[in-house]
């Protein structure tokens, strides 16, 4: 029966795996969109919507694995010497899961300073075009006015 959990645990392993390297991936399509100044929003939220559903599964394995353990850690600590291979592998496993998870963290914030000048450029774009905005309006209120000319006071008297 403990075999059959660990296979489970090491299982979970390598999906955590799997996910973490998409995120990965994922991570440095998003460098690539935020460099981009051709940018379309709806890009970036997809990413970022994706990225969500995949941390999303990590935490459900996580949980998984937390409870699979509970289960077998008495069996493992007890019978080290026969799951000796199996407890290597899993260290092996999460060692790597531990690098990963450290390189997307980096990437996170590279991308998250990216984003936050991103959105500061647009933030200044909107700010310029609001100007540019203003100042036709104000040009075009002069020139209808130009075409009236302005009232007089005129003498009826000779």
């Amino acid at each position: 029966m403990s075999e059959n959990y660990i296979a489970v645990l090491k299982q979970s392993l390598k999906k955590k795996i799997e996910l973490l390297d998409t995120i990965a991936a994922l991570n440095v399509l998003q460098k690539q969109m935020l460099e981009n100044p051709e940018l379309e929003p709806q890009e970036l939220e997809g990413n970022i919507e994706r990225k969500a559903e995949l941390v999303e599964q990590l935490n459900a394995l996580d949980d998984g694995f937390e409870q699979v353990y509970g289960r077998v850690k008495e069996e493992l600590n007890t019978n080290r010497q026969q799951y000796a291979q199996d407890i290597r592998e899993m260290k092996a496993d999460i060692a790597h899961i531990m690098d990963r998870s450290a390189t997307i963290q980096s990437q996170e914030q590279r991308n998250k300073a990216l984003a936050e000048k991103k959105f500061s450029a647009v933030r200044k774009q909107i700010k310029e075009v609001k100007q540019s905005r203003k100042a036709v309006n104000t040009y075009y209120k002069n020139m209808m006015k130009m075409n009236f000319p302005d009232p007089e006071f005129l003498d009826n008297k000779k």
